[in-house]
């Protein structure tokens, strides 16, 4: 279970927004009990900020930005980035109803701090390096529904020991009400040469305030 939370920002001509994410997690298999609290911990928290000057960004479209993630369900590992987005929304209505095309490419560096060595805690996975590519593009299927690709998850490049993994991610959003939205979605791996996962589902639900 994730909770996310954005925030906006404002910095003289600078605005954006801020986004926490935080989770809680169980792991289970075909061996393991769901009654085991073991199997229970926190998820990955990560911190992004991002967003544009109204003088030289904003006519560009492009968004610049960060992202932190701290070592919580991380296995004491932390990771900073910097992001580069843009946001093409087109004009003139076509017959596909493209909403727009928002791609974003980010970079992942991961390390450990000095109170949680790879002496300390042996089981801590080799340090993130990885390039995240996600060339996301909304359609209008309705007037209150839309169907979006690569939104929640996207592409990633391993840059320590090489290999990508592509997948085909698409989302269905629906507006219920003003503040009110419901999502779900699939991913499915396409290309698999740094391994993530074989396909993965999910829902949400998002209040707007």
């Amino acid at each position: 279970m994730k909770v996310r939370y954005y925030n906006p920002l404002k910095a003289g001509d600078w605005r954006g927004r801020i986004r926490l994410d935080t989770a809680y997690v169980a792991n289970f298999n075909s061996i393991s009990s769901e009654n085991n609290s073991g199997q229970y911990s926190s998820g990955n928290t990560m911190v992004t900020i991002w967003g544009q000057d109204k003088h030289f960004l904003k006519p560009l479209g492009a968004l610049v930005g960060g992202r932190v993630i701290f070592p919580f369900g991380n296995n004491g590992q932390w990771a900073v980035g910097p992001q580069l987005g843009w946001s093409f929304i087109p004009e003139v209505d076509s017959k596909l109803h493209v909403t727009d095309f928002s791609p974003l490419i980010r970079y992942m560096y991961g390390f450990d701090s000095k109170n949680n060595s790879i002496i300390t805690n042996p089981n801590q996975p080799a340090f993130q390096r990885s390039l995240q590519m996600f060339p996301t593009i909304g359609f209008q299927l309705s007037t209150n529904t839309m169907l979006r690709f690569w939104d929640e998850n996207g592409m990633v490049y391993n840059s320590a020991g090489g290999g990508w993994f592509v997948p085909i991610d698409a989302m269905v959003t629906h507006r219920l009400a003003k503040h009110w939205v419901v999502a779900v979605g699939a991913s499915k791996q396409i290309v698999q040469t740094y391994r993530q996962y074989d396909w993965s589902s999910y829902a949400k639900v998002s209040f707007n305030f």
